[in-house]
């Protein structure tokens, strides 16, 4: 693996694409495992996954879970407007993190602070939700009906095809 011109990005090689694939599909596969499909041995699959995650880019291993067969069925999506400055976003934040039924906060662009994920059980507790969060600034709120794109697996064509934005 070698930097580019941005300290950000690692160039890589077929086999750490390949390797990168086949965690994507399945994080849970031995290295043997792994080796195989790569044609590497277990301890040269080990080492270059190792790399990998020394240099960034994996991050990290968690179990994908179905939260709505956990109770969780309301998907919503809250724009969120914080007035002043940094004191106000900052907290904002920390109650932000506070809240488990949000599952995803992004600081944007534009009118709005935040856009947060969430997910709820009902429309009363989404109602109980935005009410938390009322409090904090201004809300809008969509809610989820489907996700055509729920997790995309990025291959180096993928990447290579962005190139021309660069």
């Amino acid at each position: 693996m070698t930097h580019k011109t941005s300290p950000n990005l690692v160039e890589l090689d077929a086999i750490a694409w390949r390797i990168l694939e086949c965690l994507q599909q399945n994080a849970r596969m031995s290295f043997a495992e792994l080796g195989r499909k790569v044609s590497l041995s277990t301890p040269a699959v080990a080492e270059r996954v190792h790399r990998l995650e020394d240099a960034g880019v994996i991050t990290g291993y968690h179990a994908a879970l179905d939260l709505a067969k956990l109770g969780l069925s309301i998907r919503a999506l809250v724009r969120l407007t914080i007035p002043g400055g940094d004191v106000q976003v900052s907290r904002a934040v920390a109650a932000i993190k506070e809240l488990p039924e949000i599952t995803r906060c992004h600081r944007i662009t534009g009118d709005e602070s935040f856009v947060l994920e969430a997910r709820v059980v009902s429309i009363r507790h989404l109602e109980a939700l935005i009410d938390k969060l009322s409090a904090l600034g201004a809300t809008s709120t969509s809610t989820v009906l489907s996700s055509p794109v729920e997790r995309r697996e990025y291959h180096a064509s993928h990447i290579k095809s962005f190139d021309r934005y660069s």
